[in-house]
């Protein structure tokens, strides 16, 4: 799958990405274009039994490790061959080297034998990275997004990744323990085979699935996309190709598939359809988790594009920091956390209404706190956040919400980012911090300096809503070398919101050196 076509062929790069996954290690080499597109140079993949290992035994074993180093080593020679530079190889693993109980071992090994540094990529930024490659591909069918629900499924050896979409907003990410790899090795070590797939499978996904409606019922769910190199295939076989970048499958003639696939071992799948052993053994178990999620929607056919992680790797290599990027990026994030803030019964007019004065206050403030977008977008979150934890007690609101943060999936944001955020909404009222508060001292120290930052402006825009009345239309910021004057465009008196203020400018002031008064 290439980017958006232009005529600017001068070259920026070119970039090798190497996705270790449970069954394959597979690389794309890439040439970057200043135009922001690029042309695939090469690829390659190699199987291996890392999720075979891990699932079982819970650790790498040595022949596996061996296996791995030389694959590795063939694509360091594959690269230079062909003139990669070091500085542009990616190397990213997921679910089965994640959770290898030797898996530093393993890393240090791959650094001295190959020098690749390996980025384990959590489910949140698969799922963000996959988000990035499926939009590219199906850039030309964009109105499915946004007049529909949509639902985006990848299985893999280890998990399947889900993401839920509404109107082609993020509602939620999930990282499910469902996996072809891992599936196999629990139904072996069960019953000693894996006939039991299909009975497995149902209780499994219903269970997931309840997950699932919590966010979006998936009954209204009327767009499946489906990615993986297991429904590429079916893609092939069965599905219309609409363009390079994907194909769509009709629901008819993917069960019907999926039946016929339920009766063949795999060495009649390799046979029939011509396809490597290695891909024909997961072939049957993967389809059959697509089709049962997509049975518990209303979906009629499948979206299948020509696309991977790997893709989305190379997206952010090449058009990560243009403002079209950013600008969708920033608003899949805060769609997630409104999702999060809707499930536990955010008052979401004071929430958006807090979030709108913490980011005029940011911007105001810049040359003060010194930050960049980024910690906007946590700034962002925070606020429409902060009174999560409302759900459980108003008392302790801001501990409860806390907790709630640091455990529940914000998509598109890493878990360091989630803890900042859950450690700015613990601060957003009462005591400041200090030494006795674990999860705040557990922070770096430039996180550290980033929450009391992030704290003390969301403690002030949290101050002038304080009656969750919205009369404060904003403010404008004057600067005084001691004191901090907030100019207030209001309707209605706003004596309540001065008291607020005044009480809770006491982080901002410590911060800052600068007592906060609204005039």
């Amino acid at each position: 799958m290439a980017a958006a076509k232009s005529t600017d062929r001068r070259p920026r790069g070119i970039y090798g990405v190497i996705d270790i996954g449970s069954s394959a290690i597979r690389i794309v080499i890439a040439e970057v274009l200043k135009s922001n597109a690029w042309h695939m140079v090469d690829s390659a993949f190699h199987p291996v039994s890392l999720g075979k290992d891990v699932f079982v035994s819970g650790s790498i074993t040595r022949g596996t490790i061996v296996q791995c180093l030389q694959i590795l080593s063939s694509y360091r020679e594959m690269m230079a061959g062909l003139n990669v530079p070091e500085e542009n190889v990616r190397v990213i693993a997921t679910s089965a080297l994640r959770e290898a109980s030797n898996r530093d071992t393993f890393i240090d090994r791959v650094v001295i034998r190959t020098g690749f540094n390996i980025q384990l990529v959590e489910g949140l930024e698969a799922n963000h990275l996959t988000y990035l490659a499926v939009r590219q591909a199906l850039r030309n069918s964009t109105p499915r997004f946004s007049q529909t629900n949509s639902i985006i499924m990848e299985v893999g050896g280890g998990s399947t990744e889900v993401m839920l979409l509404q109107h082609g907003k993020m509602v939620a990410a999930h990282t499910l323990h469902i996996g072809t790899v891992r599936m196999d090795q629990q139904l072996k070590s069960a019953f000693g085979t894996g006939h039991f797939l299909a009975r497995f499978l149902h209780e499994n996904i219903h269970t997931a699935c309840d997950v699932l409606e919590e966010d979006l019922p998936l009954k209204r769910v009327r767009h499946f996309v489906a990615v993986g190199g297991d429904a590429r295939i079916a893609a092939n076989l069965i599905g219309e190709k609409i363009s390079d970048s994907y194909w769509m499958i009709e629901k008819h003639d993917f069960d019907a598939f999926v039946e016929t696939l339920q009766d063949l071992t795999t060495d009649d799948i390799v046979a029939r359809y011509h396809i490597p052993y290695d891909e024909a053994e997961p072939l049957a178990p993967a389809l059959l988790v697509y089709q049962q999620f997509m049975n518990a929607t209303q979906a009629q056919r499948l979206t299948v594009p020509n696309c991977s992680i790997r893709e989305g790797v190379l997206l952010t290599i090449s058009s990560g920091k243009s403002d079209q990027v950013k600008e969708d990026f920033y608003s899949q994030v805060t769609a997630s956390a409104q999702s999060l803030g809707r499930r536990y019964h955010v008052d979401e007019k004071h929430a958006r209404q807090v979030a709108g004065l913490s980011l005029s206050l940011f911007s105001q403030l810049q040359t003060e706190h010194g930050m960049g977008t980024q910690h906007r977008l946590l700034l962002e979150v925070a606020a429409l956040l902060h009174d999560v934890g409302s759900f459980v007690s108003p008392s302790s609101h801001h501990k409860h919400g806390q907790y709630i943060v640091a455990n529940s999936d914000i998509f598109g944001l890493r878990p360091e980012e989630i803890e900042i955020i859950s450690n700015v909404v613990r601060y957003h009222r009462r005591s400041l911090p200090n030494k006795s508060h674990a999860s705040f001292m557990t922070l770096s120290r430039e996180d550290r300096i980033v929450v009391m930052k992030l704290a003390a402006l969301l403690r002030v825009a949290d101050a002038l809503d304080r009656g969750h009345r919205q009369r404060i239309r904003g403010v404008v910021v004057e600067q005084t070398p001691e004191e901090l004057l907030l100019h207030a465009d209001h309707d209605g008196d706003i004596s309540l919101a001065r008291f607020a203020v005044a009480s809770k400018g006491d982080m901002f002031a410590e911060v800052f050196g600068l007592r906060v008064i609204l005039l």
